[in-house]
């Protein structure tokens, strides 16, 4: 028997003439935090609502928490909790009352209730909160509360859609720290996010476009697998030197990362090459510095390689 905490094999889902998901497959193993990443239309949203059975494959199979979940429904809702990307509790009702409310639907009861309740509030610096209406809260606050929710009933896995988009960064790590508390106690859980800092914080990352996994691994592992070195460059010019650099035939590919060019070269070039091209075209100031690529010029690469 499958031990996994999440199996999805093959699956596939359409939406008229759009492939969502295209025979997608991996496994999540207890205890882990696995994120998927990927563009907006990759195919991330619809893969969590397939594995929380809010809606059937057109083939393929999910198995989550042992169960199938084609003819187990009740059984894989007993045991997940999910997170939509949207803030979907009752604006109108306190932080308290949004979780009772929970409590009620979970049949979570007198002493038990409380002491959850109270281990919750806690654990997510939400106790001095508790009064305050659910619609006064700020973008983090609400997700707290939206995790406390979901959290309620004591799940073994737990599916998040992009649980920090649009929170501030300080809130982005709390939320973190509260996850990575959690998976010390036993949780599973199974992450979109389009922020590559957070897919970091991820124990195995699976790249995802066009509905497909590009490629999946740990974040290290996915940084080391790229068989193209990685190099930082710094100097003036640089939108005009990314169009120059681009003409070259030594460059694999080479994107804006912040202050600098990231730029990935043929396995068998040489830099120094490179740098004296540059030269030869005027720009003469460039300093080229070996890296460690991020997560996000390998899913860059990746999705390029893929395309090709």
């Amino acid at each position: 028997m499958n031990t996994s905490a999440v199996v999805a094999a093959n699956l596939s889902r359409r939406f008229g003439p759009l492939v969502a998901v295209d025979q997608l497959s991996f496994t999540v193993e207890r205890g882990e935090v696995f994120g998927l990443v990927g563009p907006d239309g990759a195919g991330k949203t619809t893969t969590l609502r397939m594995l929380c059975g809010l809606i059937d494959p057109d083939a393929g199979e999910a198995t989550v928490a042992g169960h199938k979940v084609t003819g187990n429904l009740d059984a894989v809702k007993d045991a997940i909790g999910y997170m939509a990307q949207r803030f979907g509790l009752y604006g109108d009702l306190t932080v308290e009352e949004n979780m009772d409310f929970y409590a009620d639907l979970f049949g979570i009861l007198g002493t038990e209730r409380e002491t959850l309740k109270e281990r919750l509030l806690k654990m997510t610096r939400m106790a001095d909160f508790r009064q305050r209406p659910a619609a006064k809260l700020s973008g983090g606050m609400k997700q707290k509360l939206s995790l406390m929710c979901t959290l309620l009933h004591k799940p073994e896995i737990l599916f998040l859609d992009e649980p920090t988009n649009g929170v501030d960064p300080v809130s982005r790590r709390d939320f973190w720290e509260i996850l990575q508390e959690l998976v010390r106690g036993g949780l599973t859980v199974v992450v979109t996010t389009a922020y590559l800092d957070e897919a970091e914080r991820c124990d195995r990352v699976g790249l995802m476009d066009k509905g497909r996994m590009v490629s999946c691994d740990t974040p290290a592992a996915l940084k080391a697998a790229i068989p193209e070195p990685c190099f930082a460059v710094r100097g003036s010019r640089l939108r005009d030197v990314k169009l120059a650099l681009e003409r070259l035939p030594q460059t694999s590919s080479v994107e804006m990362s912040g202050a600098a060019l990231h730029l990935f070269i043929q396995p068998d070039a040489q830099v120094g090459v490179l740098a004296a091209a540059m030269d030869a075209q005027g720009f003469g100031d460039l300093l080229f510095e070996r890296i460690v690529p991020t997560l996000e010029d390998v899913l860059i690469a990746e999705i390029r390689r893929a395309a090709a």
